[in-house]
């Protein structure tokens, strides 16, 4: 029977793995704990196969709670010729949308045109029509320049033509993965994180006419407890982003990543209320950027860029931040939105398939821009570990699909006929508390969020609880639940990948320390000198990674001294 994820039992989960390492042979390991990796397992476990996912850092941790938020066909994807991409896109897009209503919404967006602006009303209008014949609907319309800034008020007048309004969806990608996870625990599959894959275990195989070496496991390391272990598999997995080519290079791989930077602001929608997605190309180069609203708030997106360290975790740019503020201010004059109405930043990093990788990134010409990049999956079979890379969010089932598929010549036994067009997550038919107090559409996201146990959470939450924090559609009751079943080992996995309260709220959410910090020592048994660490921790990644550049320069470097423990 299924057990939620629970970080009460993250330490006895990790006894197990290492008790039966030796003699437990793994059908699948997975190695990445993002959308792709996620997807991965779901999808072998609905396979029937023993399948773990092990991520080094926290489930989501990179790019998979830090992208544009976007459940999209990719329209301008269909725009430079990559028709198959587009469609498949929009398959999963109606998929996710019918089977995860309130993780996964409908969203609208206005594109205004502009005279001499590229593409015009007619080109684009004619994409839009051949897009919504893939989706099989129509969803788009033409409106005149009177309406749309009925539509969205404050929208550039000048040169304004008109504006197409089409349709596309959004959703919360930390908490995507995370549904996908309890999914496939539910089947049976395997998670933990803060479980790192150092080195990969070989074993030579004689075939003619020479011997050769075969990945059969990895060598696994505890990031919480120093402790390390083999594990074995019939196949190893590596979906680890822009991270791919570290496990590639042990077979001495050629580099095939090229790491991109996409930054993001989030301000207050009171500032920029938005019922729209707007795009815009910016004035500085063309390219399409966007704004839309978001958990109660409005981001303001994207750059795309070259980004060369990944051995830290990627923040933006002072010139990202004037680029991004130039570019909404001239969209949206009457805004004249400055650094200090920015609650916070975040930047993802892309892990885009291309000829222009290479060793050495900064002295190398690189001849493609990066929005050039196609942005395609790829996937390599290489002596017993299959690498994945590329792709959109949105097609992480069929990227599954096609990794299974490679799997399978390990795997022989495997049936994947059923999958192709399997639901992949489960029908909630549990009805809620009739004394909950919640609307249709709250009670929708829980159920969203959590499946089958959102009923157990109202059932354990008192009413005050369940009062919304903040301007963030996220309670008490429901931290309380993340913290007792969702395998948090840090305060930041709690607020800024679990729930998004340190995006959502001033100075990451600093309200609500004193409430968390009896949470913590309660459900988590936290001592005061654990807590005081794990605060100390959290603002300076706050201030370093999720804050405006020049907040960096106030804070001291931190030092991490804390005595390595078992997370509980």
């Amino acid at each position: 029977m299924y057990q939620p994820l629970t970080s009460l039992t993250r330490d006895q989960q990790l006894e197990k793995l290492q008790l039966n390492s030796n003699n437990t042979i793994w059908d699948m390991i997975v190695v990445g704990g993002g959308i792709t990796g996620a997807g991965i397992l779901l999808t072998a476990s609905q396979a029937g196969l023993k399948v773990l996912l092990i991520e080094k850092q926290d489930f989501a941790w990179g790019a998979s709670s830090k992208s544009s938020k976007m459940v999209h066909g990719g329209l301008r994807y269909l725009g430079s010729g990559q028709y198959t991409m587009t469609k498949d896109a929009v398959t999963e897009r109606e998929k996710l949308l019918n089977e995860l209503p309130g993780l996964v919404n409908p969203l609208q967006f206005l594109m205004g045109h502009y005279k001499y602006q590229f593409p015009g009303p007619f080109i684009f209008n004619s994409l839009l029509t051949i897009y919504d014949w893939i989706g099989g609907k129509r969803n788009h319309r033409y409106i005149n320049n009177g309406i749309a800034d009925f539509h969205v008020p404050g929208i550039e007048q000048h040169q304004l033509r008109g504006a197409t309004q089409f349709a596309d969806a959004v959703t919360d990608d930390a908490r995507l993965v995370m549904r996908v996870l309890q999914e496939a625990q539910e089947l049976g599959g395997t998670v933990m994180n803060y479980l790192s894959a150092d080195i990969l275990l070989k074993q030579e195989l004689k075939t003619e006419p020479k011997t050769t070496e075969q990945v059969t496991g990895i060598r696994v390391e505890d990031q919480v407890s120093g402790q390390q272990f083999n594990l074995t598999a019939k196949v190893v997995i590596n979906a680890t982003g822009p991270w791919t080519d570290k496990l590639r290079q042990q077979l001495q791989a050629k580099k095939a990543i090229r790491p991109l930077r996409g930054s993001h602001l989030i301000v207050p929608s009171w500032r920029l209320p938005l019922a729209y997605s707007v795009s815009y190309f910016h004035p500085e180069d063309k390219r399409p950027i966007f704004a839309f609203p978001w958990e109660n708030s409005t981001v303001i997106g994207t750059t795309d860029l070259d980004h060369d360290d990944l051995e830290q975790q990627p923040c933006i740019s002072q010139n990202e931040v004037d680029y991004l503020l130039s570019g909404i201010n001239k969209q949206f004059p009457q805004a004249e939105l400055s650094e200090a109405d920015v609650i916070s930043t975040y930047a993802g990093i892309r892990p885009v398939v291309s000829n222009n990788a290479s060793e050495n990134s900064k002295n190398d010409v690189k001849k493609t821009k990066p929005s050039d990049e196609k942005r395609e999956h790829s996937i390599w079979n290489e002596q017993g570990l299959i690498s994945v890379a590329g792709g959109k969010l949105t097609t992480f089932r069929l990227i599954a699909l096609d990794v299974l598929k490679v799997a399978q010549h390990y795997l022989p036994d495997m049936n994947l006929v059923d999958l192709q067009t399997a639901k992949l997550f489960t029908a909630i038919t549990v009805t809620p508390p009739t004394d909950s107090y919640l609307n249709q559409q709250q009670i929708q996201r829980l159920k969203s969020h959590y499946g089958s146990h959102y009923s157990h959470l109202l059932n354990h939450a008192r009413h005050d609880e369940l009062k919304l924090i903040g301007s963030t559609n996220t309670s008490l009751a429901e931290l309380k639940w993340i913290l007792q079943h969702e395998m948090v080992v840090h305060l930041d996995d709690l607020l800024l990948r679990r729930s998004r309260i340190g995006l959502l709220l001033p100075k990451g959410g600093e309200q609500l320390f004193t409430q968390l910090q009896h949470l913590c020592q309660t459900i988590l048994e936290w001592d005061d000198q654990h807590w005081q660490h794990e605060l100390a921790r959290y603002q300076d990644i706050i201030q370093r990674y999720y804050g405006l550049p020049q907040q960096r320069f106030d804070i001291a470097t931190f030092s991490d001294d804390l005595p390595r423990v078992v997370a509980h």
